[in-house]
């Protein structure tokens, strides 16, 4: 009888025991930590000086003397960084029949690797102020509007240029051109239907990629991410085309205390940003990280001369960089020679 009851005490204990560690890998599994490999330190300074260096050209706008200018600055600094360096020349048709000498400007890390991320932003500014109550028909500085997401990109070239020890998974930096000359609101829109005149230069490179055959695993847009109180919201068709990479990104921006800029909440959709053409034309599954409040819209300088280094706060541009780069150097891949 004894035997017994010690029989049954050794079983009972034996499937406690089976069942905590059956609870001790649950929790395990459920707390996987969020970062895997430490990336490098994002350097907020050096980021708004490329900032700065561009507002100093004056506007970006195509067709002008600046425009070229800051062009040629940014092929020559990703060559710097040891970047290989493709540029895309091409002439986009605007609203007005314009037609506007353009540029994409790549340059890629790590070209033999076959897992690729894309990060992107645009590099040239509108053309018109049509949101300001003064000085409309002039171009705005586009510090925040174009010059940040190029400011924090090149900072993140600058690092993958010194870092040899990583990250092992290609790198593909893509500065857009002509995104930002739309139609002004002041313009009669019904004359000019059923046409995109935004994102120019994405639309050139989604139907014409730099390489024949290019994809990447995901793609990252950086819009207007560096003005002072600047939240980032989940975009909607961020969600709806790459909604994992989305919460990997703000998971990340969490994990580095940045969840103040990082919010965890879905935006409404954005139909016109680079980003669109990225998902729907390239098919890479593709992200907008943009500050675009769901109340308010874009901040006060949103094409407005106010688009100044005024606005431009170097923690903002800390929380963007060291996330994105974050999460490039916790994709970790081998290279293909």
């Amino acid at each position: 009888m004894k035997n017994k009851i010690w029989a049954g005490l050794f079983l009972l204990l034996a499937l406690c025991a089976c069942d905590d560690r059956k609870k001790t890998t649950a929790v395990q599994e459920e707390q996987a930590p969020v970062v895997t490999v430490k990336a490098p330190a994002f350097n907020a300074d050096s980021a708004y000086f490329f900032v700065e260096k561009q507002v100093r050209f004056g506007p970006r706008v195509p067709n002008t003397p600046t425009h070229r200018r800051c062009g040629d600055y940014l092929i020559s600094t990703l060559r710097r960084y040891g970047a290989q360096v493709t540029v895309q020349e091409f002439v986009a048709e605007a609203y007005n029949g314009t037609r506007l000498q353009s540029r994409n400007i790549i340059g890629s890390y790590l070209p033999t690797a076959s897992k690729r991320i894309l990060l992107a932003a645009h590099w040239d500014t509108r053309h018109v102020a049509d949101k300001d109550s003064t000085r409309k028909r002039e171009p705005i500085p586009g510090a925040n509007d174009g010059a940040s997401g190029v400011g924090v990109l090149l900072e993140i070239a600058r690092i993958l240029n010194t870092d040899t020890t990583g990250p092992r998974v290609g790198v593909d930096i893509i500065f857009f051109d002509a995104e930002d000359y739309g139609i002004p609101d002041f313009e009669d829109h019904s004359k000019y239907p059923d046409k995109q005149f935004y994102c120019l230069g994405s639309q050139y490179w989604g139907k014409n990629l730099h390489k024949p055959g290019y994809s990447a695993y995901f793609g990252i847009l950086l819009d207007m991410v560096g003005a002072r109180n600047a939240t980032f919201f989940k975009e909607g068709l961020s969600m709806q085309y790459a909604g994992g990479i989305v919460n990997r990104v703000w998971d990340v921006a969490n994990y580095l205390q940045f969840g103040q800029y990082f919010l965890n909440d879905v935006n409404h959709q954005l139909g016109t940003d680079d980003h669109v053409y990225m998902n729907t034309l390239a098919r890479i599954p593709s992200i907008d990280i943009i500050d675009l409040k769901p109340d308010t819209g874009f901040g006060h300088y949103h094409h407005t001369h106010r688009d100044d280094m005024s606005i431009i706060d170097r923690n903002v541009l800390k929380a963007v960089g060291q996330t994105v780069l974050q999460v490039v150097y916790d994709e970790d891949a081998p290279v293909v020679q």
